[in-house]
């Protein structure tokens, strides 16, 4: 059971993984249908046919929700969000609460449509995550900053990008240490800030230690 108070203006790591471990994420198709979300479900703005998004990125590495669907995300969320990763039986993301009860409402839309995807999709029933997701205050700036690193360390557990993990793309590592893909809806700045460079970041990253 989550147990830690969400209070707004405050960041928080959220994580949860999949029912017995299992794989959340099967193929790319699965990746970009949850990134979707995380990106445009910061606010209570209804997408119709998200198959037809996720089939754009596919052809084009880039969503194209046009700009009104744009400004009406970002003039109505009610999370921030500030880097994730995103691995095969598990997820990490790093949420700022802007509005009261912004990461449930935030959670419970992008897992429930998640799930009722996969099930779908994957030919699968019952429950895809294991239990609901876990919520840690971050109290300060320090452990803010060995967050990033940590959620940005996680994809060099993988097989083929120990290394590599800045290049992972179903994480914001790359995000901070080369162009934001995500422009407004990612919002790195608070991080991104406290370093010169990219390569400093990088070099951040890889010298942290490995818990938040």
């Amino acid at each position: 059971m989550r147990t830690t108070k969400i209070t707004s203006g405050e960041y928080y790591h959220i994580f949860n993984r999949g029912n017995n471990k299992t794989p959340i994420f099967l193929d790319e198709k699965d990746y970009i249908r949850f990134l979707f979300l995380i990106l445009y479900f910061q606010s209570p703005l209804i997408f119709e046919n998200i198959g037809r998004h996720v089939a754009h990125f596919v052809r084009n590495r880039a969503f194209n929700i046009g700009e009104d669907n744009e400004e009406k995300v970002l003039r109505n969320r009610f999370v921030g969000l500030a880097s994730f990763a995103l691995i095969p039986n598990h997820l990490h993301l790093a949420v700022r609460e802007q509005k009261e009860n912004g990461i449930s409402r935030y959670m419970q839309r992008v897992l429930c449509s998640y799930t009722k995807y996969f099930n779908a999709r994957h030919q699968k029933v019952g429950h895809l995550f294991q239990g609901p997701y876990q919520a840690v205050h971050v109290v300060d700036n320090t452990q803010f900053l060995h967050l990033s690193a940590y959620i940005h360390r996680n994809a060099r557990e993988l097989r083929g990008w120990k290394n590599a993990e800045h290049t992972y793309p179903w994480s914001s590592y790359q995000d901070y240490v080369k162009e934001n893909r995500w422009g407004l809806f990612l919002k790195k700045d608070i991080i991104a800030k406290q370093f010169s460079s990219g390569k400093e970041y990088k070099h951040f990253v890889n010298t942290s230690g490995t818990k938040e």
